[in-house]
């Protein structure tokens, strides 16, 4: 029996450019094809606070670009993802295009949900990882919980922050910022 050739089964991004437009969060994750249906409330507040959060800091001191879903980040040909959330610094401002991102953001957001857990804590950790993706955020509208990956020599490392405790997101990437959860949650 002739060995199959599995590579020409992966989809690419030119594959990705013809899923439909169906209102669903279509990604391909190492050549594989996801689709993930449109999130409920609770994650779009959660969105939208965060947002306004990041995207005001950031505009304001004039950081870079923080960018919502939908929205396209080409990591590899067969790595096509849409964050929650993302920034990029003006340092690497060379690669937002006007239709997408080509490269790894510094920092992207990922609002999970049931349906979403395992793909986002882990498959999309270590793409992310595996990418260059310098911090990711793991937000969890339910245990009301922020678990944040940063690049480290060892891969990432993670740090687990939650409304309950009165914690506050900051990150090293963004110096001075500092959200509260529970305004984030509310």
């Amino acid at each position: 029996m002739a060995k199959q050739d599995v590579s020409s089964s992966q989809l690419t991004y030119e594959d990705y450019l013809l899923f439909p437009d169906d209102g669903k969060r279509h990604e391909i994750i190492d050549g594989d094809h996801k689709v993930t249906p449109a999130p409920k409330t609770k994650h779009q507040k959660v969105s939208f606070n965060l947002a306004v959060g990041l995207g005001s800091f950031v505009k304001q001191r004039g950081l870079g670009l923080v960018l919502t879903a939908p929205y396209d980040v080409i990591l590899s040909d067969e790595n096509v993802v849409q964050p929650d959330l993302l920034f990029v610094s003006t340092a690497r401002a060379s690669i937002v295009t006007e239709d997408n991102i080509r490269g790894a953001p510094n920092l992207i957001v990922e609002i999970i949900s049931v349906t979403t857990r395992k793909r986002d804590e882990i498959t999309k950790r270590k793409l992310y990882e595996r990418f260059g993706v310098e911090e990711y955020w793991v937000v969890d509208p339910e245990l009301e919980t922020v678990k944040i990956f940063r690049r480290a020599q060892q891969g990432y490392g993670a740090v687990e922050l939650s409304k309950e405790a009165n914690d506050t997101l900051t990150t090293e990437l963004l110096a001075g910022f500092d959200f509260a959860l529970a305004e984030i949650f509310e």
